[in-house]
Parts: structure tokens; sequence; C-alpha cells
């Protein structure tokens, strides 16, 4: 059911970021175009950010494959609240260094509480660290520095 919700979601969510109605989803969400190792093609995809000091943040899944291609460090272009920027993408991808991104992530967006399945209290730190680790084993975190937001 995701593979299918991502071929018609996709399309239409990266259709309304290019228009001039971007402003629906462009607050929490970007075209991201990374090019591939091997193919050396562009692939562009739509993803959620969250805007942590002078970088964005994005947090995958790792059965995508998108952020493969910034393993390393990698140009990026994104497409954010109407503007075309370029960037440096890098993956974090240790369990312990997401989880460290993930608490500044949440500091920033506390939103993401509830689809992480996290909690943070005011005090910046999560109640239940066991569950902190668990999540950070699921996810990979993408930062992309250098753009001008």
């Amino acid at each position: 059911m995701g593979k299918l919700r991502n071929q018609i979601g996709n399309p239409v969510i990266t259709f309304l970021l290019r228009s001039p109605l971007h402003g629906l989803l462009s607050r929490n969400m970007l075209l991201i175009t990374v090019t591939g190792r091997k193919s050396g093609k562009a692939y562009t995809t739509p993803v959620g950010y969250v805007r942590v000091g002078d970088e964005v943040a994005i947090v995958s899944s790792p059965d995508r494959s998108w952020w493969k291609n910034l393993r390393g460090g990698a140009p990026v272009s994104v497409r954010v609240q109407g503007r075309q920027l370029i960037g440096a993408g890098r993956v974090i991808e240790k369990p312990a260094e997401v989880a460290a991104d993930l608490i500044e992530l949440l500091q920033a967006a506390p939103q993401y509480q509830k689809y992480l399945g996290l909690s943070l209290p005011p005090a910046g730190l999560p109640h239940d660290r066991a569950a902190l680790s668990a999540v950070a084993r699921t996810r990979v975190m993408v930062k992309i520095s250098g753009l001008s937001l």
C-alpha cells in the first residue's frame, strides 16, 4: 500500500511544490534532487523537513533509496518555499548520532513527537531513552547545509 501511495501521492505533492500553490505544503515539505552515484541521473523526491539552526534536517527510513546517494556528502538541489537552492547534503546513519540529531529536531519541531512516537518534555531530553534508541535504529537523518533560507 505504501508504494502505491507514493506512486500516486508523490507526483501530486511534487506538482504542488512546483506550482504557485506551494504554500499549501512548503512550510514542512520540500523537493530534494540528488544525483545517482552510479547512474549520474538526477532523482527528485518530496520529503518532510525541519529547520534546525542553519541546516535543514530530514528524517528518512533506511528502506528508501534516495538518501544513499548522499553518503560521504554530496551537493543537492532543493525546492523549498518556492525557491530553488543548492546545498551540501550528508547522511547520519549511526544510531547514537541519529539519536542526538533527533533530540535537536524534536526541540525545533515538537510536532514530530507524534510521528516518531517519542515524548520530549520541556527540559529537552526524552522521558524514555530506550525508545529514543529504538527509533534511532530505524531511521537515518539527512542534513543539508549551505542553504540561504
